[in-house]
């Protein structure tokens, strides 16, 4: 079971960001790889970090405190779920923090992670169009990428064999070349990447035959993609690690999904809510009548009451999408249209004589459509 992340930090829950920034940055401190080297503190640092980031944020500090984690699942985050941070990113949260402080990016190898950022792959983007059918239930899909990919032949280093990677002759291996010069206000140092290995504190000797030592090939790849119930335009998923390779050695890059829902010809979309436009006849509309609405999950029943009036909305709850944030779905609404005949038969025709001597009186001067919208008005909450 997950630790709770007020526990983890070290604070309370009515804590303020300045103590949780605090006890973030000692813990940090404690943990970092750098001062440790062995798993258990790494796993700490990526603990601390984790919770560091949502405790931070307000909005998800509020989903946390009212959810717990699996709110932070469904839907905090910007959209594509929660996830456990990896050490790549653990390091780039407390060097975005905390790196400009007190020297402590050179104190920690920010230099080295700083060669390994200039090695990442590209990340990669990608459009997902979706029906309300895949909104309402969820949906997997495999999708086929054409990128780079790691030099099977060299293993991505770039190099025949490992041990032909060299140290960097020019920069020694910090992947940085300092020049001094003397001015009358004394002694001025500056630091430039190095033009030898390009910043990478090696240089290959013997270049990979296959890769020609970049580490990395044109290739292609299957990722399959699970797209949660409730999603809407917009939203993206993230999946980490999922583009392009890095070149030689380096991090590959992220995908990211945006999500395209395309316009249902049957159901009009309110956030979790749908609505839907019934044509019913005079004589149901009088009488009453029971039918079926098909919605995207499964088919509902829908009464229209005895002298239903054209513009009136029947709401049937918990009949709509899945929520992603909030759990449990929204409601189906049903906007009746009277439907008028089109080309009466003789025997239609003596009917409606018939009844127009028996009708009451037509409702007074208010617009039908005025009240059909404060109807839906009252109907949507809004």
């Amino acid at each position: 079971m997950a630790r709770d992340y007020y526990e983890i930090l070290g604070v309370s829950r009515d804590g303020s960001t300045a103590d949780i920034k605090k006890a973030y940055r000692r813990l940090a401190m404690e943990y970092h790889p750098d001062r440790n080297g062995d798993k258990a503190a790494e796993a700490k640092f990526k603990e601390a970090t984790e919770a560091y980031e949502v405790l931070r944020d307000t909005e998800k500090r509020a989903q946390y405190d009212r959810y717990g984690l699996a709110g932070l699942k469904a839907g905090a985050g910007g959209f594509g779920g929660f996830h456990p941070f990896d050490l790549s990113e653990a390091l780039n949260v407390f060097m975005r923090d905390f790196g400009g402080l007190g020297g402590l990016d050179s104190l920690f190898g920010g230099q080295q992670r700083s060669r390994r950022d200039r090695r990442r792959g590209q990340d990669v983007r990608i459009i997902l169009r979706l029906t309300l059918a895949d909104v309402a239930r969820g949906s997997k899909r495999t999708v086929k990428l054409r990128t780079l990919e790691r030099c099977s032949t060299c293993n991505g280093t770039g190099s025949e064999r490992r041990e032909d990677l060299a140290r960097c002759h020019t920069c020694g291996g910090s992947g940085e070349v300092r020049h001094a010069t003397q001015s009358l206000f004394g002694n001025f140092v500056s630091v430039s990447q190095c033009p030898t290995c390009d910043g990478e504190g090696t240089v290959v000797r013997n270049p990979c035959d296959t890769c020609r030592g970049d580490g990395r090939v044109r290739g292609e790849k299957n990722v399959e993609l699970e797209i949660p119930a409730g999603v809407s335009s917009n939203n993206y998923l993230t999946l980490r690690g999922k583009g392009g390779a890095g070149q030689r050695d380096g991090a590959s890059g992220d995908l990211i999904a945006e999500l395209e829902v395309e316009d249902d010809p049957d159901f009009e979309r309110h956030g979790d809510d749908l609505v839907y436009d019934l044509p019913v006849s005079f004589s149901r509309a009088a009488l009453g009548h029971e039918c079926e609405v098909a919605t995207p999950l499964e088919a509902v029943t829908v009464t229209v009451p005895p002298s239903t009036q054209a513009g009136s909305v029947i709401t049937v709850r918990g009949k709509g999408l899945p929520s992603l944030s909030r759990g449990g779905r929204g409601d189906l609404h049903v906007r009746v249209h009277v439907w008028t005949p089109v080309r009466l038969t003789d025997e239609q025709r003596t009917l409606f004589e018939q009844l127009a001597e028996h009708e009451g009186e037509p409702p007074g001067e208010e617009s039908l459509g005025r009240r059909f919208w404060n109807r839906m008005k009252e109907a949507l909450g809004s």
